[in-house]
């Protein structure tokens, strides 16, 4: 199913959340609003699009003490307590403006990120679908070795003299600006969300 950019009848409210990667520099942020009808699992697809992931490992949402994911993390050792996140729609979940929760992907390399409840706005027909609305900061390559990894991989991409400087550039594909983020490219992402 591909998200509608038709408004949605069902929502009343948006949220507008920003969403920052912890422990890396420089900071990589996101400002996406989100219908309050959206379920957990697909907020994590709308954060993958938003962020550049490639959504190629696992996921969980910690929210009031309380633990979202998929149910392959029983795997991983979530056990029972796990609750599944196709199940719990954000407009149930979330608090007021400054409300704040933890979403964490690739449970290998642990990208932290905060997502803060920035807003909440009434749902019209221009805001009523997931939507970017602003960012800074090129998100990590997948598989980089988390954030002491990107710490690694920025110092050797930015000297050419560098060991490890080849191999860096080669696995990435080229050339790689920390500072780099295209909006219209993450919207576009979003808008094929399946």
């Amino acid at each position: 199913m591909v998200i509608s950019l038709n408004p949605s009848t069902s929502a009343k409210r948006i949220f507008v959340l920003r969403i920052e990667l912890q422990y890396v520099k420089p900071l990589v942020w996101r400002r996406v609003t989100v219908p309050e009808t959206v379920k957990l699992k697909k907020l994590d697809r709308i954060i993958q699009a938003a962020m550049g992931w490639t959504n190629s490992h696992l996921h969980a949402f910690t929210i009031r003490d309380r633990r979202y994911g998929a149910k392959d993390l029983d795997d991983w050792g979530m056990g029972p307590e796990l609750l599944d996140d196709k199940r719990y729609a954000i407009g149930d979940l979330l608090g007021e403006t400054g409300f704040e929760f933890e979403y964490v992907y690739d449970f290998g390399d642990d990208w932290v990120h905060r997502v803060t409840v920035q807003g909440i706005e009434e749902a019209t027909q221009l805001n009523n679908w997931p939507m970017c609305m602003a960012g800074a900061n090129a998100c990590p390559p997948e598989d980089v070795g988390g954030s002491p990894g990107y710490e690694m991989f920025q110092q050797a991409m930015a000297d050419p003299r560098h060991p490890e400087h080849a191999h860096y550039w080669s696995w990435v594909g080229g050339p790689f600006d920390p500072s780099a983020f295209d909006m219209n490219l993450a919207n576009q992402r979003i808008r094929k969300l399946r």
